[in-house]
């Protein structure tokens, strides 16, 4: 790849392997990097061990979403979803295990796969993006069991609301819509940007961050960034981070939030903002917190470069793996 290509490099997904030591990264290029946290933090690593132990073309479009369950690492691009073995992958084995596209009841565009979740309880995956649905695929039986139709425009993010058996998704139309995952059935829709103390009407209102912890969600993008109590379904406390937040996720007492702007932002549940920490990047996409590894527990940041900053202390960047 020329400098060109990584100059204008953005990191969209990630996600750590299942034993905790390795981090996959997706980025606009339909690429995929395997980085080795063991080695990168060994206190013998140099600058080669910031660098990916593998990189493959994984798609034609971005990689916008990579998941992993306790085997597979799964991938989304240019409409399809593909699966890895992680055994393989760490073997240098390139080969996917299978590809699987929606039934888009489309003309010749292919949407874009923009979101994804793994529902580990049912073995199957939910996927959302440019066909304003979302379609669960059974992992199981590799047929995509049911298509949940609701929102009015392009879907940006999901999550689970694992004890409820709920999805919550986000949407460029400006709702986070709230589903029962076994019936396919939307039991709420939040227009956010109705609410006075969310609403940015000079940034429009899609949604394109949406995280929970049961009892309470966190979501943003158009709107401010704002902690809602899911049983009155109303919002609590508004964060006050500028921009609009890409990333945002509950951790201990706190929470963190990425987007426009270079800084990964502490934000207390009561609504201030405790700490705004530097990256490499000049504006962020993706968070993520390795809870896999209690060795290896990191935050790590992906953006608009070809960098992935790597925090051992969530106060400051200890240094950034590059593809």
């Amino acid at each position: 790849m020329g400098p060109v290509e990584m100059l204008h490099m953005s990191v969209f997904s990630q996600s750590f392997s299942p034993c905790g030591r390795f981090l996959a990264a997706g980025n606009g290029y339909g690429e995929i990097a395997l980085f080795s946290l063991s080695a990168a933090l060994s206190p013998d690593s140099n600058t080669l061990s910031h660098k990916p132990v593998l990189t493959f073309t994984a798609h034609d479009g971005p990689v916008f979403c990579l998941v992993s369950s306790d085997v597979h690492l799964f991938s989304c691009g240019n409409g399809e979803i593909s699966a890895w073995s992680w055994s393989q992958l760490l073997k240098k084995n390139v080969k996917s295990l299978w590809r699987k596209r929606p039934d888009y009841k489309l003309g010749l565009e292919i949407p874009e796969i923009n979101a994804m979740i793994l529902l580990s309880k049912e073995n199957s995956l939910v996927i959302g993006g440019g066909d304003n649905n979302l379609h669960i695929l059974d992992l199981e039986t590799g047929v995509f069991k049911s298509v949940l139709a609701g929102h009015q425009d392009y879907i940006h993010c999901l999550c689970e609301r694992e004890r409820e058996g709920q999805i919550l998704s986000g949407s460029e139309d400006g709702a986070v819509r709230i589903w029962d995952a076994r019936t396919s059935e939307s039991v709420h829709c939040i227009d956010v940007h109705k609410y006075e103390m969310c609403a940015r009407p000079q940034y429009g209102k899609w949604i394109s961050c949406v995280s929970t912890d049961n009892d309470w969600m966190l979501c943003g993008g158009g709107p401010s960034l704002a902690l809602w109590h899911l049983r009155s379904l109303s919002p609590t406390s508004v964060f006050h981070v500028g921009g609009a937040q890409r990333h945002a996720s509950f951790y201990q007492d706190m929470i963190l939030a990425v987007g426009e702007g270079p800084l990964v932002s502490h934000c207390m549940l009561g609504g201030d903002v405790k700490a705004q920490i530097p990256s490499s990047s000049p504006s962020l996409n993706c968070l993520q917190i390795n809870s896999r590894s209690s060795e290896h527990r990191v935050l790590t940041v992906g953006g608009s470069s070809d960098h992935i900053d790597v925090f051992t202390n969530l106060s400051y960047r200890a240094f950034s793996l590059s593809f």
